[in-house]
């Protein structure tokens, strides 16, 4: 017998064990899936959020203790679990308890785009009677809002404040909220506009979104939030993480966290089209961590330039910002033409001052995505 016919021999019935206790896996995951869609029911039922940090936290710590003893790898039980868990969130999601106690008409305005009308999804799994107010629909706007118990602004950057100054009178308990990516100006237009009370919300994450589980929401407090908490409070049933900030510190961050961010993947994305580079080539020699920035900056080209375009140029203090990290970029740009080592070394140390302890957490993070990125390829 040849060899490669002997270890396909020795091979073939473990390869079938291997299948068999494959295909338990999934029949395992499937029953696991209808005993948390029970879970979900039981939650909606109570008013119970879908995403309980510290249910998940003591599971996952449970089952690390338990592949230690049975000798498999914990960070393999833990990233199989948590790809479970995002799973099963996803089976919790149809139907959701109404937090407003008397119910009432929700009105979202730009109801039909791309972010609004995720949240007119999760209003209308939740209950709510959900209108939508649309350019076209401004000659309604008195009627469909008369009776609203919130209007939520889904519109543009730039349209934000315009609109606000265009909504009819509203009913004095009426809830009026935005979602734009700004705060301070828009707020103190809602305040001016609107004499109940007054919320800013700043959804982290994009129209993409399977689900609000684990995502961020900034809420940034207007006027009379004892109005609004059944607001909040349907925020988190739905699975958001709330973080209360001043609209002004909130505004300050975005520079850093969306503004600089975009701005410098334009960059990058136009320096790489400019300088012709072979995509397709970087990809076939990039390492994982290349990859996901490439992906990072990619991704940026896949959506609405308008959009990132407003963002960028929604503040002033912007331009500003960049054009300090265009002087530091000049600075150390002159080290490098100058060869000289132990300015870049100098920098570079500055830099670890900074970060200090996070570096670790960071590299550790970084080394789990670019485990995930690695698995992917293709």
């Amino acid at each position: 017998m040849k060899p490669s016919d002997a270890a396909a021999a020795a091979l073939q019935p473990l390869r079938e064990q291997i299948d068999q206790l494959d295909s338990e896996l999934v029949e395992l995951l499937a029953r696991r899936a209808r005993v948390t869609a029970q879970v979900g029911q039981v939650k909606q039922h109570y008013a119970l959020p879908v995403y309980v940090p510290e249910r998940e936290q003591a599971l996952l710590a449970a089952r690390r203790q338990q592949a230690l003893a049975q000798g498999v790898s914990p960070e393999l039980v833990e990233d199989l679990l948590r790809r479970v868990m995002r799973e099963s969130y996803a089976t919790q999601d149809q139907h959701f308890v109404c937090c407003r106690p008397s119910g009432g008409k929700v009105v979202v305005v730009g109801g039909a785009g791309a972010l609004g009308s995720r949240f007119v999804s999760l209003f209308q799994r939740s209950g709510y009677q959900v209108a939508i107010l649309e350019p076209q629909d401004w000659p309604q706007a008195a009627q469909l809002c008369q009776d609203a118990a919130l209007v939520l602004l889904a519109v543009p950057i730039t349209l934000t404040e315009q609109v606000i100054a265009q909504l009819p009178t509203l009913p004095a308990q009426c809830v009026l909220a935005d979602l734009t990516s700004i705060k301070a100006r828009p707020l103190q237009a809602m305040l001016a506009q609107h004499s109940g009370p007054v919320v800013g919300l700043h959804p982290m994450f994009g129209p993409d979104i399977n689900n609000l589980i684990k995502q961020v929401v900034v809420v940034c407090d207007g006027r009379q939030p004892e109005d609004y908490q059944w607001l909040l409070k349907q925020l988190v049933i739905w699975g958001a993480e709330l973080t209360t900030k001043a609209a002004e510190e909130h505004d300050s961050a975005m520079q850093l966290i969306q503004a600089m961010r975009h701005f410098s993947s334009l960059v990058y994305g136009v320096h790489l089209a400019e300088e012709q580079a072979d995509l397709h080539q970087l990809l076939a020699l990039s390492s994982p961590i290349y990859r996901l920035e490439l992906a990072m900056v990619g991704r940026l080209f896949a959506q609405n330039a308008e959009l990132y375009a407003d963002i960028m140029l929604s503040s002033a203090d912007v331009t500003a910002l960049l054009q300090r990290y265009q002087q530091r970029f000049a600075q150390l740009l002159s080290l490098l033409a100058a060869q000289d080592k132990a300015g870049l070394m100098a920098e570079f140390a500055k830099g670890q001052q900074f970060f200090g302890e996070l570096a670790q957490q960071f590299l550790q993070e970084s080394k789990q995505l670019l485990q995930k990125a690695a698995d992917g390829r293709s």
